[in-house]
């Protein structure tokens, strides 16, 4: 399973050449079984900007797999202390929500495809694995 960040995703959806985007055409033209988190969809929702786009966005969003927090509450504290650890090693996580989506990947053993430096930090003080 391969959980696709909002920082793939953007791109890929504009049309944008990034590494990642690229990554996630790979991926899609091999088949991976792909899943976003309910922090991605409404990440990619916000950047809508006419009604037309966020209908059609919204429509290719609901046919993905999401991936839930096992447990809402244990979730966001083990995401606390993502970013707790991250700042005891000196790194700096710019966003709390990347801990979210990095903790769900982590609850479901999902490679997280991404293009945010936040993630590379989290995977020095998790077992995260990551993608490209």
């Amino acid at each position: 399973m391969i959980l696709v960040d909002t920082s793939a995703l953007l791109p890929f959806l504009s049309g944008r050449s990034t590494r990642a985007s690229e990554a996630l055409a790979d991926v899609l033209s091999e088949g991976a079984e792909i899943a976003l988190t309910p922090i991605v969809v409404q990440e990619v929702l916000q950047g809508a900007r006419e009604d037309k786009e966020w209908k059609r966005v919204r429509s290719y969003l609901l046919t993905q797999d999401i991936l839930l927090p096992r447990d809402s509450l244990a979730t966001h504290v083990a995401a606390a202390r993502i970013y707790y650890d991250c700042r005891r090693r000196g790194l700096t996580v710019r966003s709390t929500l990347d801990c979210v989506v990095a903790q769900i990947a982590l609850e479901h053993g999902a490679h997280l495809l991404h293009d945010d430096r936040d993630y590379e930090a989290i995977a020095r003080v998790r077992a995260l694995k990551t993608l490209p």
